[in-house]
C-alpha cells in the first residue's frame, strides 16, 4: 500500500485517569521513517462523576456488566467530545483518529481463568461512538495484537520516541511520567530495533493517591507539598525491595501493581514513621525518582555509554518541580542532561497522544508499529482495529 500524508488526531487517557489529551498531528511519509509535525493539542479533565466511575472500575474485584457497558459507551462519548472541542479551537480537517482508550485492566503475563492460561487486556471507550459521532474512521484497541505475538502489549510509545528523537551522535532517553513511568533508551545512531523500553514503575500514581487522601487535592501541583517534607529513608528502602523493581525488561506495570491497594499500604508505612503529611508526599516522590534512576542505571546506561545522553522527560510528572529536582540529582552525576520534551518540539502533555496518532497512521497503511525489543513480542505486528464511520 502506498503511504500518504494525513492529519491524524491522537487521543490518550492514561493510568492517572485524570482526563483526555488530544494531539492533532501531520504525518508525512519519509525515506527511512515518517515525519511528524504537531499542529495542535488540548487537554480535558474528566467530569468528577466519570472519573469516579473509571477509578472504581480499574482492577475492580467485582463490578456489574451493566456498569462496564455503560462506562465503555460513556468513555466513547467523552473521547468524541474531546476531539470535537479540540477541532473547535483548531479548525483542521482530520483524516483519521487513533484512540488508546482508558485501560481498565492489563494482565501482561499469563494466568489461569476458566481452565486456560493466557494474558489479556482491556481499554474502554467505544470506538463506534467516536467514529459515528465525528464521521471519521478510528483505530483503537492497540495492545492485543502485540500480546498475541508474545509481547506484553506495552510500552507502545517507543515508535514515536524513535521517529521523533533518535539522533546520530547523541543517546536519547525518553522518560514519560504519567500514572506509570516508562522510558525508551535509544543509543546514538541506533535503529528502532536497538531501542530499550520498559515501565520503570510508579510515576504520578502513588503521589496522586496520597495527595487526594491527605489533602483532598487531585495532584501535588509543582510538587509543592513534597518540597516541604523529608524523605523517610526506611520506608523508601523497603519500598525499593518490591519484586517488580528486580524484574528485567521487558516489563510493564499498572494499577494492578501500584494502584489504590499499594498506595494505602505505602501511606500506612509512612504514617508509622512520621505524622507529617508532607513527609509521605516527599517519600512517594522519591520513590518515583529513585525507581526511574535505578532502572536507567541497571538496564539502559551500559548501552548508552559511548555518547552524551539527553534525558528527555514528558508527561504530567515533568511539571512537578520537586520530582524533576530529585531526578536531576540522581541522573546528572552519571552523564545525563535532563530536559523536557518541549525543548525538542513536543509538549509534555501531548507526547503520548501524538504517539497514538502515529500508531493509527501505521495501522491505516498496514505497517507494524510495535517495537518487539520493548514489548517482548516475537515479531513485528500491525496494531489496532479500524472502525469506520
Amino acid at each position: 500500500m502506498t503511504t500518504k500524508s494525513m492529519i491524524v488526531a491522537g487521543i490518550m487517557s492514561g493510568t492517572s485517569a485524570d482526563g483526555i489529551d488530544v494531539a492533532l498531528v501531520q504525518i508525512t511519509p519519509g525515506k527511512l521513517k515518517p515525519k511528524l509535525t504537531l499542529l495542535a493539542h488540548e487537554g480535558f479533565r474528566f467530569p468528577a462523576p466519570l472519573r469516579r466511575a473509571v477509578l472504581s472500575a480499574m482492577n475492580a474485584s467485582a463490578i456489574s456488566t451493566a456498569e462496564l457497558a455503560r462506562l465503555n459507551w460513556r468513555l466513547g462519548i467523552a473521547h468524541a467530545e474531546a476531539v470535537s472541542a479540540t477541532l473547535e479551537c483548531h479548525p483542521l480537517i482530520i483524516d483519521l483518529i487513533g484512540c488508546h482508550g482508558q485501560t481498565l485492566y492489563h494482565q501482561p503475563r499469563a494466568a489461569t481463568y476458566a481452565g486456560r492460561s493466557f494474558a489479556c487486556t482491556w481499554q474502554a471507550g467505544e470506538a463506534q461512538v467516536i467514529a459515528g459521532t465525528l464521521g471519521i474512521p478510528v483505530v483503537s484497541n492497540f495492545r492485543p495484537a502485540d500480546m498475541v505475538a508474545g509481547g506484553q502489549g506495552a510500552p507502545l510509545v517507543p515508535l514515536l520516541d524513535y521517529v521523533m528523537f533518535a539522533h546520530p551522535k547523541r543517546g536519547r532517553v525518553l522518560q514519560n511520567i504519567g500514572g506509570i513511568a516508562n522510558l525508551t533508551a535509544i543509543p546514538a545512531g541506533a535503529t528502532s530495533d536497538a531501542a530499550i523500553a520498559f515501565d520503570t514503575g510508579p510515576g504520578n500514581m502513588v503521589i496522586d493517591a496520597l495527595t487526594q487522601e491527605l489533602y483532598g487535592k487531585p495532584f501535588d501541583r509543582d510538587g509543592g507539598f513534597a518540597a516541604q517534607g523529608t524523605v523517610l529513608k526506611l520506608v523508601l528502602e523497603r519500598a525499593l525491595r518490591d519484586p517488580y523493581f528486580q524484574l528485567k525488561p521487558p516489563r510493564t506495570a499498572g494499577r494492578e501493581q501500584f494502584g489504590r491497594e499499594y498506595a494505602a499500604k505505602f501511606l500506612a508505612a509512612c504514617q508509622r514513621n512520621s505524622k507529617k503529611l508532607e513527609d509521605a508526599l516527599a517519600t512517594a516522590t522519591a520513590l518515583t525518582a529513585e525507581t526511574i534512576a535505578q532502572s536507567y542505571k541497571r538496564f539502559a546506561k551500559r548501552k548508552m555509554a559511548n555518547s552524551g545522553v539527553d534525558y528527555i522527560v514528558s508527561g504530567g510528572g515533568a511539571r512537578n518541580r520537586t520530582l524533576m529536582a530529585m531526578l536531576a540529582r540522581r541522573l546528572e552525576p552519571i552523564g545525563c542532561e535532563l530536559a523536557v520534551s518541549e525543548d525538542f518540539g513536543m509538549p509534555a502533555e501531548a507526547k503520548e497522544a501524538a504517539a497514538f496518532a502515529l500508531l493509527a497512521w501505521q495501522t491505516w497503511h498496514h505497517l507494524p508499529a510495535n517495537v518487539p525489543a520493548a514489548t517482548g513480542a516475537t515479531r513485528p505486528a500491525i496494531l489496532g482495529q479500524v472502525t469506520f464511520a
